[in-house]
């Protein structure tokens, strides 16, 4: 079971760990401007920063749901390969935030693009589970060679 999973497990790793790279990035911008918590309001430059990490913050559950349901319903290699592209997009967020909140809108249109490209892979393949479990149907034989 864990061949099936393990490129999964890298990429949640990898996840998290850019998640506390983002959390340690407010902690720093905190101590450079004086914000002491629960402040939230500072200088533009502060502000971005704490609402960079917020935003990568609250997508990252959604991220996580749609990469294992990817993975073992789908294929856990291009899953993984979709998991990357997002984390390396979530990082081109959060730098293009901190450096203006124009840089930001590429990084998570695309970042976004890839969330839907995961939910798409997941209902296919959840969608042919079901229908192979419960029916008897293999809709991958019915596709021309």
């Amino acid at each position: 079971m864990l061949d099936q999973i393990h490129l999964l497990a890298a990429v949640t790793v990898l996840g998290v760990l850019e998640q506390a790279y983002f959390f340690l990035q407010v902690i720093y911008a905190r101590r450079m401007f004086g914000i002491s918590p629960p402040k939230t309001s500072g200088p533009p430059e502060f502000e971005r920063i704490f609402r960079a990490q917020v935003n990568c913050s609250e997508y990252f559950p959604i991220f996580l749901a749609l990469l294992w349901q990817a993975g073992l319903f789908f294929h856990q290699g291009l899953a993984a390969a979709l998991g990357l592209l997002y984390l390396y997009a979530r990082y081109c967020y959060f730098m293009g935030y901190m450096a203006s909140s124009s840089e930001r809108l590429a990084p998570i249109y695309f970042s976004t693009g890839v969330l839907w490209i995961l939910v798409a892979v997941s209902a296919l393949g959840i969608l042919h589970f079901f229908l192979s479990h419960y029916m008897g149907l293999n809709i991958l034989q019915l596709l021309p060679a």
